[in-house]
């Protein structure tokens, strides 16, 4: 094994033996997600940590901007309305930093066309 973590043919978690709990939940991911190697799957994971790491940082200077207290209505409300949609964009941000922003662009194209589903006219 190379010493290199970026390349796709000497990453430590593609390395893995297949018995290993931790590969095993891997390879479930990879599976469910249809992604081609276990560092697609790794990179996914990277995306959503950063994510989540950015919208943590800039979740509450958004709200304290509206001058929301914290834990009511509105505070749900404008956190709803506002940092969700930013979660998503960086998502779609991260997701091409990374390389894997076809997988985010399809998993966004499934979740406009679930709520396009609620608001559309049932025949």
């Amino acid at each position: 094994m190379s010493g290199s973590f970026i390349q796709r043919d000497s990453c430590y978690f593609c390395e893995m033996e297949k018995d290993s709990p931790k590969a095993g939940f891997l390879q479930r991911l990879q599976t469910k997600w249809k992604l081609d190697s276990l560092f697609q799957v790794i990179m996914v994971l990277v995306v959503f940590a950063c994510t989540g790491f950015t919208i943590l940082f800039i979740k509450n200077p958004i709200l304290d901007f509206f001058g929301v207290e914290k834990g009511g209505f509105l505070n749900t409300f404008l956190y709803l309305l506002l940092v969700l949609p930013l979660y998503q964009i960086f998502l779609l941000i991260y997701g091409f930093i990374f390389g894997q922003f076809r997988f985010f662009w399809e998993k966004e194209k499934q979740i406009f066309r679930r709520i396009g589903g609620i608001f559309s006219k049932k025949k």
